[in-house]
């Protein structure tokens, strides 16, 4: 007869066994879809591209909620400021051929801007040195207007005093890569939509934003405490390089891969665009976790790994792309919806179980006798109820009660108020696991003392324990 902790890990073998049957592909589909469905996000894209492949394609949820058409793999989404990421590297492309100077200013390729404006450079710009602001209460009304060319967008910059002087400090400005593009477009001597299609992104799904005029492209919607609903009109040719671009998430994605593969500009000046960018006092710049580099945002994933990236938020949009050059790896996330969310770090969790497996993880069976929890956030108790099971493809799967003082942390809105959090499995059964929540996925930890830390919720710090309800073994 086998003795109890014999049995026991017979036992634990036979449900990492079934758990070890999940294609980390349908791994994948399932965090998006219960992202999707938590968040209230009608409809999102999502796709991995390694070593040149295509790993995986996801879709969930609708692109039009009042037709009921589906995402699927053609639908295309709002890039929002992920758009940055083409006007940079199409100034990078005019670097390396020698047809625009990034350190001289722009004035002589556009005579028609202010004298302050004029003096700004092209690496100004792509690191957000100019001194150009963002937006501003004139704006309101922009998007009402078609542009045929990006340099037709100067007019909206006619009168904008510089905040700061140009190099001296990093301002986060979307105007000034409506600039950069009209820079970029004057020097190729071709209209800023041309290259693109031409030559920063041939042959992919990646373009202007035709909300309302194409059958491929997603609605847009703006997301309330009821629900979803179609978002006002807009118009972003104004800013094609900084907020006007759409794209399908496997483009996305694959036009990620290609930069890794030195296929959109050579290696030396892709490297070149994530090198840091200094300020005039000769200091990195970024905000938040990240420096900046020409266009990129250069940062380190949860594990420290080399990431750069960009994200974007707009009316009926928010997108990113993650490329990993280490691991060759190139992720998207895209949604049509403007959400409040940690994008990042779900697209990062997203494409974990198709990413190298980590280790040093404390291996922890499915919690299926679990029927609570008991935690503290930033050391403030909180408890709930929680129950675990496996799915049909032997996942693990939970649902957490969510207490008051954790729904102030995890549904700000304006999406739709939830009263539960999902957990899904990753690796090593529940070792690691994503926290589901309304601003996006968590990373979820086991501890060897049998605890559970959580990282990702907007800073704050989560310890869990999860037991069966008391009475119970």
């Amino acid at each position: 007869m086998l003795k109890p902790a014999a049995l026991a890990s017979l036992c634990l073998a036979a449900q990492l066994a079934a758990h070890a049957q999940v294609s980390p592909e349908r791994q994948s589909q399932s965090l998006l879809d219960a992202l999707r469905e938590v968040s209230g996000v009608p409809g999102m894209g999502a796709a991995v591209w390694q070593d040149g492949q295509m790993r995986w394609q996801g879709s969930s949820g609708l692109r039009d909620v009042e037709q009921r058409l589906p995402v699927d793999a053609d639908t295309r989404f709002r890039l929002a400021s992920v758009s940055k990421l083409f006007a940079a590297t199409a100034a990078a492309q005019l670097k390396a051929q020698g047809r625009l100077e990034v350190d001289q200013p722009v004035g002589p390729l556009l005579p028609e801007l202010d004298a302050a404006q004029a003096a700004v450079t092209p690496r100004q710009l792509a690191a957000h040195l100019s001194g150009l602001p963002h937006y501003d209460a004139r704006d309101a009304g922009v998007g009402r207007t078609r542009h045929t060319t990006a340099i037709e967008s100067l007019i909206y910059l006619k009168g904008r005093q510089l905040r700061s002087v140009p190099g001296s400090r990093y301002l986060y400005s979307t105007w000034g890569y409506t600039l950069l593009a009209a820079a970029v477009e004057a020097a190729a001597g071709e209209p800023y939509l041309d290259l693109l299609s031409g030559q920063v992104a041939p042959g992919l799904a990646i373009g202007p934003d035709q909300t309302g005029q194409s059958p491929d492209m997603s609605q847009a919607y703006a997301l309330s405490a009821q629900g979803p609903r179609l978002a006002p009109a807009a118009d972003f040719s104004y800013s094609w390089g900084g907020a006007g671009l759409a794209a399908t998430a496997p483009a996305l994605a694959e036009w990620g891969s290609r930069l890794l593969q030195g296929r959109i500009v050579d290696p030396a000046t892709r490297d070149w665009m994530w090198r840091p960018v200094l300020d005039s006092a000769g200091q990195q710049v970024g905000e938040r976790r990240f420096r900046m580099g020409f266009g990129w945002r250069l940062d380190v994933d949860v594990e420290g790994l080399q990431l750069v990236h960009h994200a974007g938020s707009t009316l009926g949009a928010r997108s990113v792309l993650m490329l990993w050059p280490q691991a060759r790896t190139s992720v998207s996330l895209l949604s049509n919806a403007m959400w409040t969310s940690s994008i990042e770090l779900s697209a990062e969790l997203l494409s974990a179980p198709l990413r190298a497996p980590l280790s040093g993880l404390t291996i922890v069976p499915c919690p299926v006798n679990a029927g609570r929890f008991e935690g503290e956030l930033d050391g403030a108790a909180l408890q709930g109820s929680a129950s675990f099971h496996r799915d049909a493809d032997g996942q693990c799967r939970g649902e957490l009660d969510l207490p008051a003082a954790l729904a102030k942390v995890v549904s700000p809105g304006p999406q739709p108020v939830v009263d539960k959090l999902v957990v899904i499995g990753l690796q090593g059964d529940m070792a690691r696991a994503a926290l589901v929540t309304p601003i996006g996925l968590a990373d979820w930890r086991s501890q060897p003392d049998g605890s559970v830390r959580v990282q990702g919720l907007a800073g704050r710090q989560l310890v869990l324990r999860v037991m069966a309800d008391q009475g119970e073994e």
